[in-house]
């Protein structure tokens, strides 16, 4: 078995690019991440001082956090999971590498939307397993959909779910997630659900998994919500009869997390408020870039119902999007991420704006990017 060739995480490429620009001085705003400029809420930090000042800490597992998470989900969606089903983790990315091997062995097909977070693609190619992407356009609102998942075959042995999802923002419907459930159920397919951007809606909230499959695995984390990226603090959520398998993975692999972020991300659950008001700065970042696309002369986006993303067709102006990214962060010092990270296929013509940042740095972004895209030359049709 030969070790599994990955793509690079272009946006990691482009992000290093920026920062070199910046180290010369240079103005960037960077729109490349969902990494929320807001900071950990305020009694977090509190904490985490505290605790710096009076706890040497250690390896360790916060039965108090988990037993918080646990009570989450009982009030935010209805089901009762106990805290030993709440596995702690270092982020999310080793949330997904503890279900993907605690469900599946090398060679399992999992499969997953097109457009899609880069990692999950390159993920289940690093543990040997198969993607099976599932080409979601704009018909299908760049989600998964039921009679998708019902008409391949053979049936795959996992699938991964993400609503609201990473580029599109897209969210699931109740009944159209609970269809797709449904016949997971009845072809033997086990579900991940990746709900990191749970508490970032501008509609109806999102809906878990976990309310229609309690056999489902779910990836969560501090990152986007809890504006606490930089603290690398997740969880997964699996069924009674994972746990064991789970736990063992998590020792082995990553140990615990940081007791520090353990202490902080308790605390940032007392701070709802705070992150609500969070969530209100999103959505005047989102509508200020929404009013600014047709300026920009993309007039074709998927539709961002949830999370900070704004995922638009850029054929008519390339059909390299990584280039078109690199030029856009050099001339006018605004920095985005390309589509090919997202889809190895189409992703040629889309571009990922994140307004995850700060108003004023969206303000400033527009006013760079319309002079720029309006001097884009649209390709020729052929």
């Amino acid at each position: 078995m030969t070790v599994p060739a990955i793509d690079q995480f272009h946006a990691i490429t482009i992000s290093a690019l920026a920062h070199r620009l910046a180290a010369e001085g240079r103005s960037i705003i960077h729109m490349e991440f969902g990494q929320p400029s807001t900071g950990a809420p305020k009694a977090a930090i509190e904490r985490a001082q505290h605790v710096l000042q009076t706890d040497p800490m250690g390896y360790w597992e916060s039965q108090p956090l988990k037993a918080r998470i646990a009570r989450h989900y009982q009030d935010t969606y209805g089901v009762s999971p106990e805290a030993d089903q709440i596995i702690l983790t270092c982020g999310a990315s080793p949330a997904l590498v503890l279900a993907l091997t605690t469900c599946f062995v090398p060679g399992a097909r999992i499969a997953l939307a097109r457009p899609g977070y880069v990692a999950y693609r390159n993920t289940l190619r690093t543990l040997h397993m198969e993607p099976i992407e599932i080409e979601c356009g704009a018909a299908e609102r760049y989600q998964l959909t039921a009679p998708a998942i019902a008409a391949l075959d053979p049936a795959p042995d996992g699938l991964i779910i993400a609503s609201p999802a990473n580029p599109t923002g897209t969210i699931l419907p109740g009944a159209e997630m609970e269809e797709i459930v449904r016949i997971c159920k009845a072809r033997g397919i086990q579900v991940i659900s990746d709900e990191i951007y749970h508490g970032l809606s501008y509609g109806e909230p999102a809906r878990s998994v976990l309310e229609f499959d309690a056999s489902a695995l779910i990836v969560n984390s501090f990152s986007k919500y809890f504006s606490m990226a930089p603290w690398r603090l997740g969880w997964l959520v699996v069924p009674p009869e994972k746990i064991d398998a789970a736990r063992a993975r998590m020792g082995n692999l990553f140990l615990t997390p940081a007791a520090l972020s353990q202490h902080a991300g308790l605390a940032a659950f007392d701070c709802m408020d705070e992150l609500d008001g969070h969530l209100e700065t999103y959505r005047r970042n989102r509508d200020l870039l929404l009013a600014a696309m047709p300026k920009l002369g993309l007039n074709h986006i998927a539709p961002p119902d949830g999370a900070f993303y704004i995922y638009a067709d850029i054929g008519h102006l390339t059909d390299d999007s990584l280039e078109f990214c690199k030029r856009l962060l050099l001339e006018t010092g605004v920095t985005t991420a390309p589509g090919v990270d997202f889809d190895p296929l189409d992703g040629n013509r889309f571009m990922r704006f994140s307004f995850a940042v700060s108003t004023d740095r969206i303000e400033d972004a527009i006013q760079r990017m319309i002079p720029w895209f309006a001097k884009q030359q649209p390709t020729s049709p052929g």
